[in-house]
């Protein structure tokens, strides 16, 4: 059987080099942070067409990037609104603090003048009450912060979306070294 899908293979970042008008007229490709952070996966785009997306492992979409079809078609990335928890406090040194924490869980995290946002987790919203933060939950579009072990800050392609507690008593492995030390 025939794959009628429309292959997508390639992705420009943050669709620098194209005109304005072009990327206003391209088909939208609306996706949660899930799907962004994957390399391949099938979708459907704003006009009703199947996409079969197919990038580089370790691939990660932005809001705002463009994707170019196998037929020359133009689509635009759309972070899409999913739930997310919103993290607030009276100072930045405890929203600092809040930070280095869930950075210490490898926990993918928008970081905003004001407010930390993270995928909904209670074990997490739980700790950050504890530490005096206001937690609330909400549809909001997720974007990540790249991670340092990205150079071409297109994203922490390496998925640590997983809740590890980090005592270390486990074998614990990752696609890349770490530069720090967990005691």
């Amino acid at each position: 059987m025939h794959d009628t899908r429309l292959q997508v293979d390639k992705r420009i970042p943050g669709g620098r080099g194209l005109a304005r008008t072009l990327l206003e007229r391209a088909a939208v490709l609306c996706l949660d942070w899930d799907t962004r952070s994957r390399s391949r996966f099938g979708a459907r785009d704003s006009r009703g067409r199947e996409l079969a997306v197919f990038l580089p492992r370790g691939s990660v979409l932005r809001d705002g990037d463009a994707l170019v079809g196998a037929d020359g078609s133009l689509l635009r990335v759309q972070a899409a609104a999913q739930p997310v928890l919103q993290v607030r406090a009276d100072d930045a040194l405890t929203l600092l603090r809040a930070a280095y924490h869930l950075g210490n869980r490898h926990v993918p995290l928008q970081i905003g003048p004001d407010l930390l946002q993270l995928e909904p987790d209670p074990v997490l919203a739980d700790m950050l009450r504890r530490m005096g933060l206001e937690v609330g939950e909400t549809l909001a579009a997720f974007e990540p912060e790249a991670g340092a072990y990205d150079a071409a800050a297109a994203g922490h392609g390496h998925g640590h979306g997983h809740g590890h507690g980090h005592g270390h008593g486990h074998d614990h492995k990752h696609e890349h070294e770490h530069g720090h030390g967990h005691d």
